[in-house]
């Protein structure tokens, strides 16, 4: 009988692998996994996992507004815009980073 060896990633592995897969609609979860050495079904947790965060905050955000019910005046979302663009140019070179590694390390393993 073999032992399975449970195997701990940091949080920050387990999100740049979330964004591979959500990147990009035409890749599976199994060859980004694959590509990754990770197992496709502990992928496919990480994704549900995001997916579910992702829809809570959607909802959190939904009822969003200011101390005494104001709605946000327009400077403060002009301001969170460009946040938010910023942590999008930020996750895409992080993605670019990780393609490239995947694909280096996808092709050192062919002996």
């Amino acid at each position: 009988m073999s032992l399975m060896v449970m195997k701990h990633y940091p949080e920050e592995f387990k999100a740049d692998a979330v964004a591979l897969v959500m990147s990009d609609p035409a890749r599976t979860i199994s060859s980004v996994a694959g590509d990754l050495g990770v197992s496709r079904e502990t992928l496919r947790v990480w994704v549900r996992a995001a997916e579910a965060r992702g829809a809570q905050q959607a909802t959190a955000a939904s009822g969003k507004s200011t101390p005494g019910g104001r709605i946000p005046s327009d400077d403060v979302l002009e301001e969170e815009n460009k946040r938010l663009r910023a942590r999008i140019r930020e996750l895409e070179t992080e993605r670019d980073i990780l393609r490239k590694a995947a694909k280096f390390f996808a092709g050192e393993t062919n002996w």
